[in-house]
C-alpha cells in the first residue's frame, strides 16, 4: 500500500512538472500583437508598424492652426472632427473640385476645346495656353487638377456652360444638390471675388462627390503629368499638393491659395477598410502641410 502510494505520488509529480512546462511555453510564444498597430489593419511581421504613423492612433485629434477643419469618411461622409467647419471662407482653388466635377460629368472628355481670348484672362497662375489652339477636355482637365492654371479653368467653364457666368450657376445648383448649401460661387477658379465664399463643410461634401469620381480620382493621385502644347512643345506639370508627395497613402485632391483664403488643402488618403478626406482652411505656407498631414494619418488610423 505505501508503495501504491509512492508511485502515485511520483506520477502525480511528473505530470505536474510537463504541465508548467507546457503552461511557460504556450505564455512565452504566444504571439502578441504590437502596441502601434490599430485593430483591423493585417499585421507584416516587421514592415507593418512602419506604415502606422507614430501617434496617428490616439483617438484625439491633432491641434491645428488652421481656421476652419473637418475631417469625413470619404465613402459615408460620418465626421470624424471639425473646427469652425461652417464659418464662411474663401476657398481659393480647392473648388476647383467643383468644376472639374461639373465637367467631368458632362462627359464627352474626348471632345475638342478650342481656346478664346477670353479664357485667357485670369491671371497670376496660368498654363499660357493661347487663342485658337486646340485641346481635349481631359488633357485640360488633367492640367487644372494638377497643376491649377486659372486660364484652363476658364476655358473648361466656357466650352462646358457658354460663359463664366452661366458656368457659376452650373456650380450653385450642383452645390445645393449635394447638399453644400452655405457656398455661393461666382468663377471657376477661385480667384477672389466679393460675395464668393464656401465653408469647410461644404467643401467636405463636394470633395467627397469628387472622390467619388473614377475620372477625376485617377487624376489627383498624379505626382505630376506631360502637358503637350498644341505647337508640340511638351512641359512637364508638377502636382501642387506636396502631402501626395510626402504620404504613401495620401492618394489627391486639391491645392489652394489667394491672401483673402490663405493656405487650403482638400486632401485624401486610403487604407484597406477606410478612406479620408480632410480640409485644411486658412492656415500659413508651412501649416497646411503639417496639418493636412497630422489629420490625414489620425483619421486613417484612429
Amino acid at each position: 500500500m505505501k508503495r501504491r502510494r509512492e508511485t502515485t505520488a511520483l506520477f502525480c509529480a511528473i505530470a505536474l512538472a510537463f504541465a508548467c512546462v507546457g503552461a511557460k511555453s504556450k505564455q512565452t510564444f504566444k504571439p502578441v500583437r504590437p502596441s502601434g498597430i490599430p485593430d483591423g489593419i493585417t499585421e507584416a511581421p516587421r514592415a507593418e508598424p512602419a506604415n502606422v504613423p507614430p501617434g496617428a492612433v490616439s483617438k484625439i485629434a491633432p491641434q491645428t492652426r488652421a481656421v476652419s477643419v473637418i475631417v469625413i469618411d470619404a465613402r459615408s461622409g460620418e465626421i470624424f472632427y471639425e473646427k469652425n467647419a461652417d464659418a464662411p471662407r474663401a476657398a481659393a482653388s480647392t473648388q476647383k473640385l467643383l468644376t472639374a466635377l461639373i465637367v467631368s460629368e458632362r462627359g464627352f472628355l474626348d471632345r475638342p476645346v478650342t481656346v478664346e481670348p477670353v479664357d485667357t484672362l485670369a491671371e497670376p497662375v496660368k498654363l499660357n495656353i493661347k487663342p485658337g489652339e486646340t485641346y481635349s477636355r481631359i488633357e485640360l482637365l488633367r492640367a487644372l487638377l494638377v497643376k491649377s492654371p486659372n486660364d484652363v479653368a476658364r476655358c473648361l467653364a466656357r466650352d462646358a456652360a457658354g460663359s463664366v457666368d452661366s458656368f457659376a450657376e452650373l456650380m450653385n445648383q450642383k452645390a445645393r444638390e449635394l447638399g453644400a448649401t452655405h457656398s455661393h460661387f461666382i468663377n471657376p477658379n477661385g480667384l477672389p471675388m466679393s460675395g464668393q465664399y464656401s465653408s469647410a463643410r461644404d467643401l467636405s461634401i463636394i470633395a467627397k462627390a469628387a472622390y467619388a469620381n473614377s475620372t477625376i480620382r485617377s487624376i489627383v493621385c498624379l505626382p505630376q503629368l506631360v502637358f503637350r502644347y498644341a505647337n508640340g512643345r511638351t512641359r512637364q506639370l508638377e502636382n501642387t499638393n506636396k502631402v501626395l508627395k510626402k504620404l504613401s497613402y495620401c492618394n489627391g485632391m486639391k491645392t489652394g491659395y489667394t491672401e483673402a483664403a490663405g493656405h487650403c488643402l482638400i486632401a485624401s488618403g486610403a487604407r484597406p477598410g477606410r478612406d479620408i478626406i480632410v480640409v485644411v482652411l486658412g492656415d500659413s505656407k508651412a501649416g497646411v502641410w503639417q496639418d493636412a498631414s497630422a489629420l490625414l494619418s489620425w483619421g486613417l488610423w484612429m
